[in-house]
């Protein structure tokens, strides 16, 4: 695969008890962490009661507090396992590149840094979030910060009982980042390891509008989060 500059990105996988997924995910570790402030973010860009299309729900980690705060909520994913977690919402199982319901959204959510991933399958996503969002809708984007690919290093912290350690932290071009993120509950671990693509602002534009969004704004300071809207509304 190629980042769309001439870098090769290799697959994300996993490993641990239980399933995983495709790209790597462990469903059963998935299924026991809770929102970390993501739902307050997206409801913030949302507005109240926004319905939203979440792709790459997962276990609905975030479906959950956003069905809470008001938003009735469509979630994608493309593992049954995962979506066997999902409580209150519509879910649909699909990869989000091949997604095509037929409606649109006031809001889509692409998050868990889904497009820090290789050009073709990242502009395959904006493709879905640009098919699926309303005329006069949002789509919240969640990356890896700049200043996350400038300090990224190997390390470990503890939240909520869990372990999490970054290691095998590589540059192998100037524009990736390749690391295994390790999970350690109890008894249990799990690993993910995966090449993350970074995006500069321009880069970041020229995205969007390859698939006919623009940024609006950033939605944090360390511009994490973002909200990027149709580029056919008024700026």
């Amino acid at each position: 695969m190629s980042t769309g500059s001439g870098s090769a990105v290799p697959p994300s996988y996993g490993t641990g008890p239980g399933v995983i997924t495709p790209d790597g995910c462990a469903v059963d570790f998935y299924a026991m962490i809770a929102d970390a402030g993501e739902a307050d973010i997206v409801h913030g860009a949302a507005g109240p009661g926004a319905p939203v299309l979440e792709l790459g729900c997962g276990t609905g980690r975030v479906t959950h507090p956003l069905i809470a705060l008001g938003h009735p909520v469509t979630a994608v994913d493309e593992s049954a396992e995962m979506l066997a977690h999902v409580r209150g919402a519509q879910t649909v199982r699909a990869q989000i590149q091949d997604l095509s319901l037929g409606r649109r959204f006031d809001v889509v959510l692409l998050a868990s840094h889904l497009i820090n991933t290789d050009g073709g399958t990242r502009h395959a996503f904006l493709q879905s979030c640009r098919r699926h969002v309303a005329d006069d809708g949002c789509v919240i984007i969640q990356q890896f910060s700049p200043g996350w690919f400038a300090a990224a290093s190997d390390g470990e912290t503890t939240r909520d009982g869990v372990l999490y350690r970054l290691r095998d932290v590589s540059r192998p071009a100037p524009d990736l980042i390749s690391a295994t993120i390790e999970y350690v509950a109890d008894d249990r671990r799990w690993t993910q390891t995966f090449t993350a693509v970074r995006l500069d602002e321009d880069q970041l534009g020229a995205v969007l509008a390859g698939a006919g969004l623009r940024l609006d704004r950033y939605l944090t300071e360390d511009r994490s989060w973002l909200r990027a809207v149709p580029v056919s509304q008024p700026g």
